[in-house]
């Protein structure tokens, strides 16, 4: 039986990636087949749901299989995609992107290179599954109209793995939008 890497694992590697000198200001999302596109509206939340949880006491709070509405941004690394899944990993709002700190240059202001030290108890993965409980099968870019650093409201079960990581299974996202 194939086992997942676990969070920590996961984390531990975008620790040691750290910043990039390269200079994408975001990872676009695949180019994929109209004929396999995937309608996320049913997943797309119309209203914020209310008493979200941040993702450090989500982290701290939650057993496995409870419900659950968590607060983060996405982000937590060079690329906090699956790639060709709707998942994604958020981090808790009370951590600086680079983007956040004045003067700061990093092209890769998702990847919180400077805040790498608290990841570790400050992310979540999040998995956006069907009614049948299968993570979805499409870009989350794609399927939610996300990019890094979207702050995203997420609606569904948590699942712990042994070493306390924490996964969201998605049954709704509300994406928040800049207000003008």
């Amino acid at each position: 039986m194939t086992k997942c890497v676990s969070l920590t694992a996961c984390v531990g590697w975008i620790v040691i990636i750290g910043c990039s000198q390269e200079r994408p200001t975001t990872t676009a999302p695949p180019t994929s087949n109209p004929a396999l596109a995937v309608d996320g509206s049913k997943y797309l939340l119309s209203n914020e749901p209310d008493d979200g949880m941040n993702v450090i006491k989500a982290r701290e709070a939650t057993k496995d299989g409870d419900q659950v509405v968590i607060v983060g941004r996405i982000g937590g690394g060079k690329s906090p995609w699956i790639e060709g899944r709707a998942a994604f990993f958020i981090v808790d709002c009370s951590l600086n992107a680079c983007s956040d700190i004045p003067g700061d240059k990093c092209d890769q202001p998702w990847d919180y290179c400077c805040e790498t030290h608290k990841l570790p108890t400050s992310t979540a993965l999040v998995k956006v599954v069907d009614e049948n409980g299968d993570l979805m099968k499409a870009d989350a870019r794609e399927l939610l109209k996300v990019k890094e650093l979207s702050t995203v409201v997420v609606t569904g079960k948590s699942q712990r793995d042994d070493a306390g990581n924490l996964t969201i299974l998605a049954s709704g996202v509300y994406v928040k939008r800049c207000e003008l």
